[in-house]
């Protein structure tokens, strides 16, 4: 039997990475959340069962993600993965652009570090799920939640997080599967350095912004030479659902590597009219689209322990 803190919820935000100019550094934590609510059970082993988006196509066996993050940190820790049950109640899109994969990842280490009664710490945590994932951004974001920065030192990543203003963020989100290795290869393997530096600016300008509720500067510097442009033609109808969305008044950039897009605006008002205007652009392309209109969040994947 497993300790006493059992049952518990694990709560993980979605996330939007790049946010234009700062490739594989910049991720921004929403307010959606995935929940995976862990119990005990009688017998050895891990099972999972998932409700809500996912529930037809995501395994529900040894293979699915949060599991193995889990037995990745149990394993770790010398620990076999015994006797729990885990319902993973999914709000985020899976192959969204959202942070789905990171969010199953950060779940299923914050679920077994709980068990294990929190050995490792927050900072290896981003690390090891850092590892997991391939990249920093969306679970550094999904961990300490707001504005994050994410770079990676060998094996360890250093990380800052900001506040932002409160803004309004729109999703955008075409039923087309664009899978992220797929996105991944789309990019070249050198870029001129003029291309870099044009990056490096905007990316500093874009938290400024974030942080500042800088609307108008916001809508300048989410120009990106590293991934939008290789991307971008990959998804029908993506370039002109962003058009769209500057045209309605917003700042826009693909969200991680899409294939949705994510839009800044000042009031919900705006945000809910940006959302419309990408989803009717897309549906030029006959593609039926999921829109989310919300905030950010400030506060990152964490552990609500329940009543037995």
């Amino acid at each position: 039997m497993w300790p006493r803190m059992l049952p518990f919820t694990i709560r993980v935000p979605a996330t939007t990475a790049n946010l234009g100019p700062g490739f594989d550094l910049l991720g921004l934590a929403l307010d959606l959340w995935n929940e995976v609510e862990v119990a005990a059970r009688d017998e050895p082993g891990m099972t999972c069962k998932v409700v809500g988006f996912g529930q037809d196509e995501l395994p529900e066996d040894a293979s699915n993600v949060v599991l193995q993050a889990a037995g990745h940190l149990f394993g770790i820790h010398g620990q076999p993965p015994a006797g729990l049950h885990f319902e993973c109640r999914n709000h985020i899109p899976p192959g969204s652009g959202m942070g789905s994969s990171s969010a199953a990842i950060l779940s299923g280490l914050l679920a077994a570090n709980q068990v294990l009664e929190r050995p490792t710490e927050q900072g290896e945590l981003m690390s090891m799920a850092a590892r997991l994932e391939g990249h920093p951004d969306n679970v550094t974001a999904g961990l300490l939640g707001g504005l994050t920065v994410a770079v990676s030192t060998g094996n360890n990543i250093l990380a800052r997080k900001k506040a932002t203003a409160p803004w309004w963020v729109a999703m955008a989100v075409p039923d087309i599967d664009r899978p992220t290795v797929e996105m991944r290869n789309a990019l070249p393997l050198s870029v001129p350095h003029a291309d870099a530096v044009f990056n490096l600016g905007r990316a500093v300008l874009v938290m400024e912004a974030l942080v500042a509720g800088d609307l108008p500067l916001l809508r300048r510097v989410m120009e990106d030479r590293l991934h939008q442009p290789f991307r971008m033609p990959l998804i029908p109808g993506a370039r002109e659902a962003r058009a769209a969305a500057f045209e309605a008044g917003g700042a826009a950039a693909l969200s991680g590597a899409g294939p949705g897009i994510v839009a800044f605006a000042y009031s919900q008002e705006s945000a809910s009219e940006i959302a419309a205007a990408m989803s009717a652009a897309f549906s030029k392309h006959v593609l039926d689209t999921w829109t989310w209109v919300g905030q950010v969040s400030d506060r990152g994947g964490h552990v609500n322990v329940l009543e037995a």
